[in-house]
């Protein structure tokens, strides 16, 4: 959507266009980095970096004392929990950048046959009203994504499964998105419409988060192979190759 057709009076109008940008700065983008002229930099601010570091620890610090201190009172509670997530979900590339601390998070781990526990079963509700288990799947590839419309590195992978569905469905693979929205359907079945997602989406809450020991950050997307076994895990916005990887070695066992 171009700017000058953008209604700002209209909320999805607003959605789409800040999805259509996230996209745009997804990370698929191409990028040639000048090297020689980033080193110059660096060895420049070489001398700044300290004090950064340190600034950006403190804001990112406050920012999550902030989130924690809102979700005392009910009222702010469900406003508190989103901004918490975020700073879960962002706090692993401040500190690697900033840092050089590694994020006790994986964004993404691929495990081995012989080593993959079984993925938790549970039965959740489709935008029609179907009970979708995870069982009544086996057979199938199944990309299992933990989403919520909020959720600004969500909205920028769904370009990314729509595809992956369309691509894929004929060899027995399926995406299954699961929303973690506190308004449940009456949030996420506008956006679905509005997105013509392909696949099926279903509203989970945090029994279903606890199932698979508690989300860290949203997204979290799991890569379930025919037997029902976790395969690999992707935490946080992933590169369409590196999900494409693990979709294909999976496919071929």
């Amino acid at each position: 959507m171009e700017r000058g057709e953008l209604n700002p009076n209209n909320e999805l109008d607003v959605d789409r266009w800040v999805d259509d940008e996230l996209t745009a700065l997804g990370p698929d983008r191409k990028w040639e980095p000048d090297y020689r002229r980033g080193l110059a930099l660096l060895r420049q601010q070489r001398g700044k970096m300290n004090g950064c570091r340190r600034r950006w620890i403190w804001v990112v610090a406050g920012a999550m004392a902030t989130c924690l201190s809102l979700m005392a009172t009910p009222v702010t509670r469900a406003f508190a929990q989103r901004c918490l997530s975020a700073c879960v979900s962002g706090t692993g590339w401040v500190r690697q950048v900033l840092t050089g601390i590694s994020d006790p998070i994986p964004s993404n781990v691929y495990i081995k046959p012989e080593n993959r526990p079984m993925a938790p079963d549970f039965t959740l509700n489709d935008s029609n009203g179907k009970p979708v288990r995870l069982t009544q799947l086996r057979g199938d590839v199944v990309l299992l994504n933990f989403w919520a419309t909020w959720c600004a590195p969500c909205r920028a992978e769904i370009p990314m499964l729509i595809g992956f569905q369309q691509a894929y469905r004929d060899r027995h693979f399926v995406v299954l998105g699961v929303a973690l929205d506190q308004q449940g359907w009456n949030v996420v079945r506008p956006y679905m419409d509005a997105r013509k997602i392909n696949y099926p989406i279903t509203v989970g809450d945090d029994r279903v988060a606890d199932l698979f020991g508690g989300l860290k950050a949203v997204p979290t997307t799991l890569i379930i192979d025919r037997q029902g076994r976790i395969a690999a895990t992707h935490v946080g916005l992933c590169q369409k190759s590196e999900y494409e990887g693990d979709i294909k070695a999976v496919l071929n066992e």
